[in-house]
């Protein structure tokens, strides 16, 4: 073939193929997923309830275990969509009991692999566009009654999705202050404990004589004073801390506003039920009668145990 042929031939094949990568571009040119479920535009994942939390590595079987997916709300009965393009294979069956959910499917294609779980497909397999209808929400209601009924949404190879979920429309509530709000009167910049003779209130501070470490924040707060919440979410509650009964074994824990916390030590007004950022909460219990000398304080532990700092500081809060 003449040269001039040859190179007149790679032009159109690359005009050609410019034009259908127009056309049909790479699917990861979504760098997240579609909503997956109708009401539901942000994939807003489920927070806690009486059964567990909805986020990835939450505690399941007692504290045994971790939650290897994620929990997308979905309201039983409601509408399914395609995360991604991909290709269907199943039925997944995730109880193996029969039971009312027992149901789901798998999706693979445009560099992902997931895991649809507690839905009815409308078929098992074949290819399905991304948001195009994949099924139903099955009735959740009917086996864990009074649950946030979820689509549990698991990554194939065990990994955190939640990244890839978020759409790109802003949440039911925005992080606008990804600052908490001062959570004790008195103390207006969460300062946190320092060291006295119990030990240090920083997160990771040595506990049980080095065997173990801090799992969260001691914000200074004198005994009686008013807590705050420190971010707008649900209640839910009683929590427990130290099992016994004594004066300060009380708290309540807030989901919401992608946050996800347990403040302890202190006496809420309500344990359930929501509450708007900055609103009067309950009162600090009286822990100098538990532990006399210390610096009063309230525990604070992220519902995934990672560091609450940051979201605390708000001039101090620094370590002694």
């Amino acid at each position: 073939m003449p040269a001039l042929s040859l190179v007149a031939l790679v032009s159109l094949v690359s005009t050609v193929f410019a034009k259908q990568w127009e056309v049909h571009p790479p699917q990861q040119q979504h760098r997240h997923w579609a909503p997956i479920c109708s009401g539901n535009p942000s994939n807003k994942i489920r927070g806690c309830d009486r059964y567990g939390c909805g986020y990835f590595g939450a505690d399941r079987h007692g504290g045994k275990g971790k939650h290897s997916g994620v929990d997308v709300i979905c309201a039983d009965g409601a509408t399914v969509y395609a995360p991604f393009s991909g290709q269907l294979s199943g039925p997944i069956r995730f109880f193996h009991n029969g039971n009312a959910i027992d149901d789901g499917v798998q999706i693979s294609g445009s560099g992902y692999c997931v895991k649809l779980v507690c839905i009815h497909p409308i078929r098992y397999h074949g290819q399905i566009q991304r948001g195009q209808q994949l099924g139903r929400m099955l009735p959740m209601q009917r086996v864990f009654p009074g649950i946030v009924s979820h689509i549990h949404v698991e990554n194939c190879d065990h990994s955190n999705p939640t990244d890839l979920l978020r759409p790109d429309v802003p949440p039911p509530f925005p992080q606008q202050d990804s600052q908490w709000a001062a959570v004790c009167s008195g103390n207006p910049t969460n300062e946190i404990r320092g060291c006295d003779r119990y030990g240090c209130g920083y997160y990771g501070a040595p506990r049980q004589n080095g065997k173990g470490k801090h799992s969260g924040v001691d914000v200074i707060c004198a005994d009686g004073a008013t807590v705050y919440a420190p971010f707008s979410g649900q209640l839910s509650g009683p929590i427990k801390f130290f099992h016994n009964g004594n004066a300060i074994d009380d708290g309540v824990q807030i989901s919401g506003s992608g946050f996800c916390v347990k403040l302890l030590c202190i006496h809420p007004i309500k344990y359930n039920g929501r509450i708007s950022k900055g609103q009067v909460l309950g009162r600090m219990l009286p822990m100098q009668r538990v532990f006399p000398g210390i610096t009063s304080h309230i525990h604070v532990e992220n519902c995934n145990h990672s560091d609450p700092t940051g979201n605390l500081e708000r001039g101090k809060g620094q370590r002694v």
